[in-house]
């Protein structure tokens, strides 16, 4: 109830600190461009004796504006929040509750995620008796040299701010930073709040006004005058510039102005996996995906590269090769990026500052200086391009005479039946590279690759926080038979909040792009593929496992299908297109059928010390790539 502190005349409102924090959320906005949202519009979490007390009851009496969601796994409620974050550029998350240890402890797996990616989300794990007279907490961790430890502090290192609350007032200090991190472009992560579960109960007198509407501006930082001036200098001198789009782009929402870019100056483009989709309309200049997992194309044309513009992406060793990818030796750099750690990798000319607004003032100021596309240089970037789509066209696309279908077909059908507003979501084993390579994301159709932790089980519970913040359209979950298994749980939670996903399985009976780098490394298959045991051997190479991933499904209240041919995609498809619940579809693919290679350079180590001569060529081989393309570029 309002009342006095004692602190002059400031109005108060005596509340338990889980009460405090659940009024707070309540009224936090994002702002950016003049748009308003809420940022934290909802709260997923799992309760047990550490929060049902308090913020279980909190939520109840105080939450009418924090709607609660119930997951059926921790780890999975951090991704639906990172999905949900991604689909609304950063300015929107949610909020995640756990109860005391391994409640939160299965968290730490979505902070990384989270953090890894540069994607706000909000954690609150239940916490140990701040005032210890209970004696040792069920579930806790009993540190024997410090009493000030639990296994919340696991999260530190992944989070971008942590705080424990140990006095209920202690929110009035923790939260404004909290909410200032998750709306810093170049801060963001996992921030996480552990709350002991005591004090989530303990009352006091909170300021009123700490309840008032709190807008967190997001705002664009602008280019160095001095940096662009220079950066045009270095665009005017080459000969054969490329881009390289990431994740920033998106996040800026410099789409049309990097399009705007390519295409005034003539600069050939590739994406990264963040960065999929930056070129809404399809672009001549677009080579689609670049890296490990690119395609043939970008790799060509960036590999001869005299200078490369890096546009919004921290540069992951699948963007670089491993530092491999740029083989001119006079290539120089160009790195646009909010944050410096990132701008100024690879002894880039650094442009600390929001991409949009980068690009806007690079694009004035290179127009100042003349520059115009060179004729015969497009001219090269657009006969590279059209080899590789006819290799897609004649070889990806096409049924291969006693085999079944291909990843690469089923994608080429995704494509086919996908339309304007649909989105597309993997994270972990082949899918994400071959969508990186194959996806078409002209048109309106997006796209969401979550490769810079490249985490198995987020593909399904991300999709959920996709269709929170896409009422329409489809939402495709394109998931890996090996990573289904590891998490198909929260097709309960897509049923019980009424979020409608497809799941498209290619199911090919294993972790079969792990056996495909494991036979280019070490030359021998073990372990990779759904085998029962062999009695001879005692290992894992007998018969391949049935698993009937359809009747799975279906028991967790999807419709399914099993679909062994194109005609049969298409019509399962469509069917699931019209569906109100979520879908799953099993599709049948090769085994060992895989994309063609980019030609980009990956460094994974062989065994250098071995007996079987056939890893000992490969090692050799090994040694000989790294020598021959692995480079500083600094």
């Amino acid at each position: 109830m309002p009342g006095k502190n004692g602190r002059g005349d400031q109005k108060t409102v005596r509340l338990t600190m889980a009460q405090a924090l659940v009024k707070y959320l309540q009224v936090q906005f994002s702002e950016r461009d003049g748009q308003k949202r809420r940022l934290i519009p909802a709260i997923f979490g799992i309760f047990g004796h550490g929060n049902v007390a308090g913020l279980g009851q909190a939520l109840y009496e105080y939450g009418q504006d924090l709607p609660y969601h119930q997951p059926q796994n921790e780890q999975s409620m951090v991704h639906t929040a990172i999905g949900f974050a991604k689909a609304n550029l950063r300015l929107s998350t949610l909020a995640c509750a756990s109860s005391i240890g391994p409640g939160a402890t299965n968290m730490v797996t979505g902070a990384a995620s989270a953090t890894i990616n540069r994607i706000p989300v909000l954690l609150l794990p239940a916490d140990y008796y701040a005032t210890r007279h209970q004696g040792p907490v069920l579930q806790q961790l009993e540190h024997p040299i410090s009493f000030d430890v639990s296994v919340n502090d696991c999260f530190r290192p992944i989070s971008r701010f942590f705080d424990r609350i140990t006095r209920p007032e202690h929110l009035l200090t923790a939260l404004p930073e909290a909410m200032r991190v998750l709306t810093d472009p170049v801060e963001t992560g996992a921030v996480t709040i552990a709350l002991p579960q005591d004090i989530q109960a303990h009352a006091y007198d909170y300021p009123a006004h700490f309840f008032e509407n709190r807008v967190w501006r997001v705002e664009r930082r602008l280019p160095d005058p001095q940096r662009i001036a220079e950066a045009v200098a270095l665009i005017k001198a080459a000969r054969r510039p490329f881009i390289i789009a990431g994740g920033g782009v998106h996040y800026s929402e410099a789409w049309a102005e990097l399009e705007s870019f390519v295409d005034t100056f003539g600069i050939p483009v590739g994406e990264t996996f963040a960065g999929k989709g930056a070129i809404k309309n399809g672009s001549a200049l677009l080579l689609g995906g670049f890296g490990v997992t690119g395609t043939p194309s970008a790799g060509k044309i960036a590999g001869q590269a005299d200078l490369v513009i890096c546009i919004g992406t921290r540069l992951a060793d699948f963007s670089t090769g491993s530092h491999s990818a740029f083989h001119n030796p006079d290539v120089k750099f160009i790195n646009i990026n909010v944050t410096g750690h990132d701008a100024y990798k690879l002894g880039a000319l650094p442009i600390v500052a929001d991409a949009r607004e980068a690009l806007r003032a690079l694009s004035k100021a290179a127009s100042e200086a003349g520059i115009k596309p060179r004729a015969a240089y497009t001219k090269e970037v657009a006969s590279v391009k059209k080899e590789w789509e006819k290799q897609v066209k004649e070889k990806v696309f096409t049924q291969i005479k006693g085999e079944a279908m291909s990843q690469g077909q089923l994608i080429g059908l995704l494509n086919e039946e996908a339309k304007a507003g649909d989105t597309i979501i993997t994270a972990a084993g082949g899918p994400p590279g071959d969508l990186h390579q194959l996806w078409d994301a002209s048109g309106g159709r997006n796209i969401h690759l979550e490769f810079g932790y490249s985490c198995m089980g987020y593909e399904i519970p991300a999709g959920l926080g996709v269709r929170m913040a896409q009422p329409t359209g489809e939402v495709y979950v394109y998931v890996g038979d090996g990573t289904y298994l590891m998490n198909p749980t929260e097709l309960v939670t897509a049923m019980k909040d009424r979020l409608k996903i497809t799941v498209v399985i290619p199911n090919n009976h294993g972790f079969q792009i792990i056996r495909n780098l494991q036979m280019n490394r070490v030359g021998r298959s073990f372990g990779n593929e759904f085998r029962a045991r062999d009695e001879k051997t005692n290992r894992l190479e007998a018969e391949y496992v049935d698993i009937d991933f359809a009747k799975n499904a279906e028991s967790m209240g999807a419709r399914a299908w099993n679909a062994s041919t194109p005609d049969q995609v298409r019509k399962a498809l469509r069917e699931a297109r019209k569906e109100t619940r979520s879908c799953v579809i099993v599709v049948e693919v090769e085994k060992h059928r895989y994309l063609p290679s980019s030609g980009v350079w990956w460094d994974v180590a062989a065994a250098e010390v071995t007996n079987d001569p056939v890893t000992q060529e490969l090692r050799h081989a090994y040694e000989e790539d790294r020598r021959r393309l692995q480079r500083f570029y600094y």
